[in-house]
């Protein structure tokens, strides 16, 4: 169907498929700009893109909008329009255009108007036209079981391989839509040996030959053979499973049929992608938001479709040995041992055998930091299902296995991260997503480690926050043994809060995409593994004050830059705010760091924001700060953040306007050294607008921001704030904000001070489609100033009112 819409618009667009959903959105992007501009910026038009993956959607969007920015190419047309073609079943968002499994009255007429024309021309064949006839009787069950109904005298006693062959179809075209099988191999497999015959697939293959479809894409390509229809092959799968023919049955029948290929080195590479699809893909679960009316998305599946259905259907073991089958099948394929592993210690409980399988996997693909996280996740559940039931050895045993398995991830994680793949335009491309969960893991872990053993003796708590040492405590402990666990137990404290420090930063400064928030778990479960091991002030500090206010700063989780910035969105209370406040203050003062000074002044811009009052001022400590010699890219850009704050100007101010831009560039210089490996591919927070008002009552935090719009708003949902820029509509926002003037040229936005144009980030780069004098509202992330809520300047001054009720300007 979307094919034929191509087709029809082919005169008014141009038209095309990316075939290879997988592609490097880059290449892709250029592709498109090429179509648009049809190799001469004189013959624009816009490009009707078809594509079938969602994930890629807004990266591909991101790729165009920067290739046109490099090309510098002025448009004043849409560029492309991305046309989406997905399977689901449960549909139920309202932002976008969704064809249903349900026809309208109309609809429902032209649909028996047609019937009957196609029965006065075809007769009898209409009965086979199976896609027609399941649309013209609205999805119904009733046709799909009576058109099935040949499936019911199959059974697992007597199976021709014709019936196998039907079954293999279905299983396919059941749980990978889309999927096929070449006809030179469904002929072999039904040994005929004279493939040259027209039409021969319908006659070998009777009484199934109706439901079945055999099709050639192009001149150059083979013949295919599929199932008529999705729910025809859903269908069918279910009644052969009722019959005994089960889904285990008929997938381990396949792959030992169709493994032979292998042998000779020509396993049809097709085939193993549907194959890997239907064992290991797992689809995203699905929430609906009653206040929205939409769907969320939550975490994936645990397994498969089709090996969640087999648990359910038939047993755990059975879904194990599929896989079992699948990876002594394909030898190097690494996805099918770590689905296993992954059955053994989440439905079995066999962790010896998760262990071997992970182990397995993880030797197949040695660089690959996902496929190492099986062989953490094995352990980490082991201790917590089995960790009750041990002593302390056993249990710092299994820890100390999940720990490496964890570290090894991390550093695999790191080391990718680093690597560069030069593309045929001789561009670096870096890779696009970190994968922390090796330090979340390892957290877990520490997390289970540390109740588990202080269930077993109230001592290990303090030996755990490093109060005592493991070796004054082995005869109260009562194991001697125990001291080779010594170097591990003595620097977990120290690992806890390293890693608890990049989830501060991680979880503050960014998160997954501007349409989507990190889960609230990986923050609870970092917040009370860092609260642990935190313990009791030590009893013999260095520096007493020092350590005392620290001690409590960690305590409060605000020991750190993104730690006091994290505090507005763990919504602490304004008699916290001032208490984390005053103890910045105290240790400014004990010490001469501008690491320190920035987070009293960042605690106490904080405060302001929710209410507070002081008795003190800290206008000495921020004219210190100041004073201080000129920040680089070597410094923090927590530091470089503050500074930018603080000597933002005011109105119409000029003044120091060459430094101003000279200090964004070195922000952007310490934040790509700082944190470009991890955030490479998220959303960056905006941390603080600037507002009206002088000095430090003008910054603005974004989470007061969304606190005011939250009471006009019935979507507790955040991110639609940024995404749409709503929030920048709602007049108690807009009252808070200082409305900044600039100008958009050549795919960028610049802040006008003065005579002076200074270069920014647009939050929404579809806000740069055409060039224009804007006002806008500006924000800062932790790279630097952002300009959000983009509007156009009309010739009287006024914004367009227009654009004002229409944020979302198409690409």
């Amino acid at each position: 169907m979307t094919m034929q819409v191509l087709w029809d618009l082919k005169k008014t667009f141009r038209c095309a498929v990316l075939t290879d959903s997988s592609s490097d959105t880059t290449r892709v992007a250029q592709e498109v700009v090429q179509l648009f501009t049809a190799g001469s910026q004189g013959h624009q038009n816009t490009v009707l893109l078809l594509l079938n993956e969602e994930q890629i959607l807004n990266q591909l969007h991101e790729s165009i909008m920067m290739t046109f920015k490099e090309q510098n190419i002025v448009t004043c047309m849409p560029v492309a329009i991305l046309l989406s073609c997905v399977r689901k079943d449960v549909l139920l968002e309202n932002e976008k255009v969704f064809l249903k499994r349900e026809l309208s009255e109309n609809e429902q007429k032209k649909f028996n108007e047609k019937k009957n024309e196609l029965t006065a021309k075809y007769g009898e064949k209409i009965q086979e036209l199976h896609g027609f006839n399941i649309m013209q009787t609205s999805f119904t069950d009733d046709y799909i079981n009576k058109a099935c109904e040949v499936f019911r005298s199959c059974s697992k006693a007597r199976r021709p391989l014709k019936a196998q062959l039907a079954a293999f179809l279905s299983l396919l075209n059941a749980y990978v839509p889309g999927s096929y099988l070449l006809e030179s191999q469904c002929l072999d497999f039904l040994r005929f040996e004279n493939p040259t015959c027209k039409n021969i697939m319908e006659e070998k293959m009777q009484p199934f030959g109706h439901l079945i479809v055999t099709y050639q894409q192009d001149e150059r390509s083979e013949r295919k053979v599929r199932m008529t229809h999705t729910l025809i092959a859903k269908c069918c799968t279910d009644i052969l499973a009722d019959n005994g023919v089960t889904r285990s049955d008929t997938a381990r029948n396949l792959l030992n049929n169709f493994h032979r290929y292998q042998d000779h080195g020509d396993f049809p590479q097709y085939l193993l992608g549907f194959i890997k699809d239907m064992l290991t893909k797992r689809e995203m679960k699905t929430k609906y938001n009653p206040s929205t009316g939409s769907e969320v998305k939550g975490d994936q599946e645990r397994f498969s479709k089709l090996i969640l259905d087999i648990q359910k259907m038939e047993s755990r073991v059975q879904s194990a040995s599929i896989l079992k089958v699948a990876t002594n099948t394909f030898l190097h394929n690494p996805f099918f041992p770590q689905a296993l592993a992954r059955v053994y210690y989440i439905e079995l409980k066999s962790y010896n055998l998760a262990e071997m399988w992970a182990k397995r996997a993880k030797q197949r693909d040695p660089q690959n930091s996902f496929i190492a996280d099986t062989l953490g996740q094995v352990h980490k559940n082991h201790l917590k299902n089995k960790g009750q039931t041990y002593d302390s050895r056993q249990i710092l045993q299994i820890a100390k296995k999940a720990i490496e398995a964890f570290k090894d991830e991390e550093q695999l994680a790191e080391e990718d991260m680093k690597k560069t793949d030069m593309s045929d335009d001789g561009v670096a491309r870096f890779p696009h997503m970190f994968n922390c969960r090796g330090q979340f893991g390892f957290l877990q872990v520490c997390n289970l480690l540390y109740d588990l053993l202080v269930e077993k003796n109230e001592n290990w708590k303090a030996v755990l926050t490093k109060n005592v040492t493991l070796c004054s405590v082995l005869q109260i402990l009562g194991d001697n043994k125990l001291h080779r666990f010594n170097d591990l137990v003595n620097g977990l404290k120290g690992e806890v809060e390293k890693k608890a420090q990049f989830f501060d930063e991680y979880l503050t400064y960014s998160k997954i995409s501007i349409e989507k928030n990190d889960p609230e778990y990986i923050s609870e479960d970092t917040s009370k593994c860092q609260k642990k091991y935190v313990g009791d002030l030590p009893s013999t500090p260095v520096k007493p004050n020092v350590a005392k206010y620290m001690h409590e700063l960690q305590q409060n989780r605000a020991a750190t830059s993104a730690g006091v910035l994290a505090c507005m969105d763990r919504e602490y209370s304004a008699d916290r705010y001032m208490d984390i406040t005053r103890c910045w203050k105290e240790i400014c003062e004990s010490t001469n760091s501008n690491s320190d000074l920035t987070n009293f002044i960042l605690a106490y811009v904080l405060s302001l924001n929710v209410g507070a009052t002081f008795p003190f001022s800290p206008a000495a400590l921020i004219q210190r700060l100041k004073q201080r010699t000129p920040l680089n890219h070597n410094d923090p850009p927590e530091q470089h953040l503050l500074a930018l704050l603080l000597h933002w100007p005011t109105d119409s101010e000029e003044k120091g306007v060459f430094d101003l831009s000279q200090r964004i560039q070195e922000m952007h210089r310490s934040y790509e050294k700082a944190y470009i490996t991890y955030f490479r591919s998220r959303y960056l927070h905006p941390l603080f607008f600037i507002g009206k008002g002088q000095d430090l009552d003008r910054l603005v935090h974004r989470k007061v921001l969304e606190e005011l719009d939250q009471s006009h708003q019935m979507d507790p949902d955040c991110s639609n704030k940024w995404r749409n820029e709503n929030i920048f509509k709602n007049e108690k926002v807009k009252e808070r904000h200082l409305k900044v003037e600039g100008v958009v040229r050549n795919y960028k936005v610049f802040l006008t001070i003065g005579s002076k144009q200074i270069e920014i980030e647009a939050n929404l780069q579809r806000s740069l489609w055409r060039a224009r004098q804007v006002y806008f509202f500006l924000g800062f992330t932790i790279r630097g100033p952002v300009a959000f809520g983009i509007q156009t300047k009309r010739p009287d001054g006024e914004v367009s009112k227009l654009e004002c009720s229409n944020p979302e300007e198409s690409t």
